[in-house]
């Protein structure tokens, strides 16, 4: 099983009716801007570990498990808003890093919760890396009401049960799955992860530490022009890394393709991008030493 350098340690946090699970690495104080990494979709603060272990310098290092992910805890819902994510880190600064403005890096829906955060309060935050947070294609009103429709009928078939998240016999069951659904994953790391993404329950299957929850559509269309809008209102400087695989040509099939985010980032005030060669969508977990380097020569630039 991959060995960790950097352990982390864990605090539980009151928040909005909510007990938020929060990962620390590093020392409790630094000279150096916190750091605050947001997890993706169906993720757990605990992806950051390879991460952090190939970080260089020591610094203060905060990951919350967003609501309805890893060890986040609070009353059953039947869907979730995009916007609460933003509410949540806000007030998970006010307590970690109040009156700071801190260094942000975001995973997927991680990066695309940094980018509107970024843009709403620009003050908070430094530096802004987003690591394949793409947003979404853009959509037009007429979709609404197939939208609203989509959205009432997968709440009836959350609660029938039919969008519960398989389970697995055993932490090399959930291993093999993270192997399944990213190729480039060594086995020491899976089984390692396994530990962190998936727990075992009562009758001692390991279930997913996501709620089921979290695969209803968005009653919300995504609306590209009101992204853009955040997006000018960053005034931290952004880096976008990719992974060399094409995530997004893999999920839209030409609906919605790497030009246009590329175009969609020019609304940026200062932003450059990276590409992670031989690395997918997890590349923090396929190419974590290069990840790291593009992070902190990043974040040490003048």
């Amino acid at each position: 099983m991959y060995q960790v350098l950097t352990p982390s340690r864990s605090s539980t946090l009151a928040l909005r009716h909510l007990n938020y699970h929060v990962r620390h690495w590093g020392p409790e104080q630094s000279d150096l801007p916190t750091l605050v990494l947001l997890h993706g979709w169906m993720d757990v603060s605990a992806s950051y570990q390879f991460t952090v272990d190939a970080l260089r310098q020591s610094r203060r290092i905060i990951a919350p498990d967003w609501r309805g992910f890893g060890l986040t805890t609070g009353a059953p819902v039947d869907h979730y808003v995009f916007a609460d994510y933003l509410a949540d880190l806000d007030l998970l600064l006010d307590h970690y890093a109040p009156g700071e403005a801190i260094d942000l890096v975001g995973h997927s829906m991680g990066g695309n919760v940094a980018m509107m955060y970024g843009g709403v309060r620009p003050e908070r935050v430094r530096k802004l890396v987003n690591l394949e947070g793409f947003g979404l294609p853009a959509t037009r009103p007429a979709q609404a009401p197939t939208r609203y429709a989509q959205w009432i009928d997968e709440i009836k078939q959350l609660h029938q049960g039919t969008k519960e998240l398989k389970t697995y016999d055993s932490a090399d069951g959930v291993a093999r799955r993270l192997m399944k659904t990213n190729p480039r994953l060594s086995e020491d790391k899976a089984q390692w992860l396994a530990q962190h993404w998936a727990r075992p329950n009562a009758q001692g299957q390991w279930e997913i530490l996501g709620d089921p929850a979290h695969k209803i559509t968005s009653a919300q269309l995504y609306r590209a022009d009101e992204a853009l809008a955040i997006y000018e209102r960053i005034t931290a400087p952004v880096l976008a890394i990719e992974a060399s695989g094409d995530s997004l040509g893999q999920w839209w099939n030409g609906r919605y393709t790497l030009d246009e985010y590329h175009q969609r980032l020019t609304h940026v005030r200062t932003c450059s991008t990276a590409v992670v060669q031989d690395a997918g969508h997890m590349l923090h977990h396929d190419q974590p030493e290069q990840v790291a380097q593009l992070i902190e020569a990043f974040l040490d630039a003048a």
